[in-house]
Formats: structure tokens, sequence, C-alpha cells
């Protein structure tokens, strides 16, 4: 599972260097001003970047911002992989655990990706790949940890998993004492749906 690469990637070190200070600048100012009210000078600024080389990277706020949406959906992606390549081994305990850590760990960059695409008016092409492709990874973890399962059958338990991590992700503006009350609860939902789900699907 992968993404389209970023057309302006440096090739070398330095200026990989030089990109990554500009995306973490360009993230820290959407998270706290918003999309539109961030200009590419306070972006400049930020990251202790010349306008010459601001621009040779990203020619506007919307590539820095495709940029940054390439990241945030290829470390998703990635971190789903790599919950797949161990899944054949969980039991429904621990598969339940990497689900919550998985959707936890992209809590924060998830909401930032959100507000920049709604602000953006949708971007509907990729955030529809993007969607499909995480079905699909959810879908194949699921089938790996219940090798009876049919593809149907997993195929529809991916989009009710991912309604379920959708619930742990809109915890993020809560407190903290209620946001780890929320995530108790959304783990035991998500546990107590794998195992209705999975009944009978298990190895014997």
């Amino acid at each position: 599972m992968s993404m389209t690469g970023n057309p302006y990637a440096p090739k070398q070190q330095r200026g990989h260097q030089r990109v990554a200070a500009i995306m973490e600048a360009g993230a820290s100012l959407f998270r706290e001003q918003g999309y539109d009210a961030v200009t590419m000078t306070e972006i400049a600024a930020r990251s202790g970047t010349a306008f010459g080389s601001l621009y040779r990277f990203f020619p506007s706020k919307e590539a820095l911002a495709d940029a940054l949406l390439l990241r945030y959906a290829q470390h998703a992606l990635d971190r789903l992989a790599a919950l797949g390549a161990r899944s054949a081994a969980m039991s429904l305990d621990e598969l339940t655990d990497a689900f919550i850590d998985f959707m936890l760990e992209l809590q924060t960059e998830r909401s930032f990706a959100i507000a920049v695409i709604d602000a953006r008016g949708g971007h509907g092409d990729k955030r529809s790949e993007f969607r499909e492709a995480l079905r699909e990874g959810i879908a194949t973890i699921v089938r790996k940890a219940f090798p009876r399962l049919t593809k149907v059958k997993s195929a529809a338990m991916a989009i009710v998993i991912m309604h379920i991590l959708k619930g742990i992700a809109g915890t993020a503006l809560e407190r903290e004492s209620v946001r780890r009350a929320l995530t108790t609860e959304y783990r035991l939902v998500l546990r107590s749906y794998l195992a209705s789900a999975t009944r009978g699907a298990t190895p014997d």
C-alpha cells in the first residue's frame, strides 16, 4: 500500500533536512492558526528558510499542504502494513489493542489532515483513495487474524472497525481524563465486536 510520491522531493540530504523543517513549520502553523490564515511568509520565518528555497521546494501553500497530507497518508498505511505483518499471530485482545493504538498514534495528524482537506474543499479523489486503502488494509489484517473469514465478511468488518476507530479520533478535544475513559470504552466496544463477528472463524 502506498500513495503517489511528492513531485517536489529533494535529491540531496541537506535538501531533505530543509524540506523536513519546512513541513514541520507548516504543520505547526496550520494546527495553530488554521490553514487559511497561514502565509508562506510565516512558514519561511518559522522554518528559517529563505524565500527562494521555500518556493523551490513548495511553489505554493497548496503544494505544501498536499505534501503534508501525503506524509500523513503514507505514515498511516505504513503503520497498518506493519500491523498486518504481525496480525496472524495475534490474539483477539492483542488485535484489539493494536487497532486502538494505531488510531491513537495518528490522532493528532488525522485531525490536522481533515482540517486541511475541509479547508481546501474536500480534496475528494485523494481522500477516497486513502479511505479505500485503509479499508483494504484493515480487511487484510482481519483475514490474517481470522483465516476462515470470507472476503465479503472481512470487507464489511473493515468498515465497522473504521467507524469505531473514528470515534476514538473524535475524543482528541476532550479533557485527558475523559479521553482515557472514552478510549477504554471504545476498546471494549471493539473487542466485543471482533469477538462477535469472528465467532467460529478462529482456527481449531
